[in-house]
């Protein structure tokens, strides 16, 4: 293992924890950030959806740039813009302000998302083993401390822009100085960043990856369904109170650390398909019980085992889509990233309409049973004989980093 790919995995996981306290800061504060700026019940949905709209936007738009820079670049800019954007949203005090910071907020972060995990997907296939659990573990400790930053926030009624100024002068320097071990390490050996290839070669086939992208979807309807309408859950259903409507974001994000602290373990002993499928079980237990809860603190209980069960879905999403296509990775991790956006588009709307319509603990219904639909697409997950993983693991680490990086 060279010194260069330890610093490398050492940097990305920072950018990923950044951004797990960014996001997390921005969607536990949602009623805050409601109230401040007069946003109705019946707006709110359209706020929700134009992120991630803007995001997979960013996405695509990353694909193309990637042809032309490398990864590491594309990250390295776009997530100081991501946490000037955070700290935007706390600053206005009219409705276009509000939503002007918010446009750029979703469009750099899908240029952010995409080339963090290009770089995972990457660099994992440079060690030879399964380690993307490991950087969602770290957006997932990031999230945790931006939720419990949050929930300071909402317990001693800090405005939005005391809450996220101090964040952002201590995270913007250190993401800049962590950018500058960034490793491109190159797709597939002698693959030049953006080549197009399916297995071998060729271009990146949308039907091949299509099982993955509705995967994807069905994860992150489930998790925006957390981020965007937990806070909301507790308050307007269960009766709690601001400050403990900000604890289910919270334990959620420390089960997805928990789980994907021990998921990568779990990949390489039991393999992706089994730990894909577990998880699915898992989650859907948890939308039961958050469903069925009788107060707040069941509800928490319900969220929870969500958080445990969905957080090893989305990094093996990503992982086997670099697996599909290794001289190509690139382009497949760039759309394949686009489908967690159509799952947050879909998933914070429908929740919301099916809320109003309904009732919400029905809502909470529907990402259950999509989550479920992901064992019929669990195969998916399954190694080629001649890709890496799931008992195929190369014994050694190939340098494939080395002076690629170019920065």
């Amino acid at each position: 293992m060279t010194d260069e790919l330890r610093r490398g995995r050492a940097s990305l996981a920072l950018s990923f924890l950044v951004q797990g306290v960014t996001f997390a800061l921005l969607v536990t504060r949602i009623p805050a950030i409601q109230d401040r700026y007069g946003i109705s019940d019946g707006l709110l949905p359209v706020f929700l959806a134009a992120v991630p709209i803007l995001a997979g936007v960013g996405s695509v738009g990353t694909e193309w740039m990637v042809k032309r820079v490398r990864p590491s670049r594309v990250l390295r800019w776009s997530q100081p813009v991501v946490l000037l954007a955070l700290l935007g949203v706390g600053a206005g005090d009219s409705l276009w302000q509000v939503a002007v910071a918010l446009g750029v907020f979703g469009l750099a972060v899908g240029a952010l998302d995409a080339s963090m995990n290009m770089l995972g997907v990457s660099l994992q296939r440079a060690y030879g083993r399964s380690i993307m659990l490991g950087f969602h573990a770290a957006y997932s400790l990031g999230g945790i401390a931006g939720a419990s930053i949050a929930w300071a926030g909402a317990h001693w009624d800090l405005s939005l822009f005391v809450s996220y100024l101090p964040v952002v002068v201590v995270l913007l320097p250190a993401a800049l100085v962590g950018s500058r071990w960034y490793v491109d390490a190159s797709a597939g050996a002698g693959a030049a960043v953006g080549d197009g290839g399916e297995g071998k070669g060729g271009p990146v086939v949308f039907k091949v990856l299509l099982p993955l992208c509705l995967v994807m979807t069905f994860a992150y309807i489930g998790d925006s369904t957390v981020s965007n309408w937990s806070a909301k859950y507790l308050q307007d259903v269960l009766g709690s109170s601001e400050e403990v409507s900000t604890v289910p974001y919270n334990v959620y994000m420390v089960m997805t650390l928990l789980g994907r602290g021990l998921g990568d373990l779990g990949v390489r002993r039991f393999g992706a398909v089994a730990v894909v499928r577990v998880g699915s079980v898992v989650a859907a237990l948890g939308f039961a019980v958050v469903a069925a809860a009788p107060g707040a603190w069941t509800g928490i209980l319900g969220f929870t085992v969500l958080g445990l069960g969905l957080c090893v879905i989305v990094p093996q999403t990503f992982a086997a889509a670099g697996r599909l296509f290794p001289g190509a990775s690139d382009a497949a991790v760039a759309r394949l990233n686009v489908f967690n956006y159509v799952g947050f588009l879909i998933g914070s709307p429908l929740v919301g309409a099916l809320g109003d319509a309904w009732n919400y603990r029905g809502a909470m219904l529907v990402p259950m049973v999509l989550v479920l639909v992901t064992l019929l697409y669990a195969r998916s997950f399954a190694p080629g004989a001649d890709r890496y993983g799931d008992g195929h693991e190369r014994p050694r680490t190939v340098d494939v980093g080395r002076g690629s990086n170019g920065l």
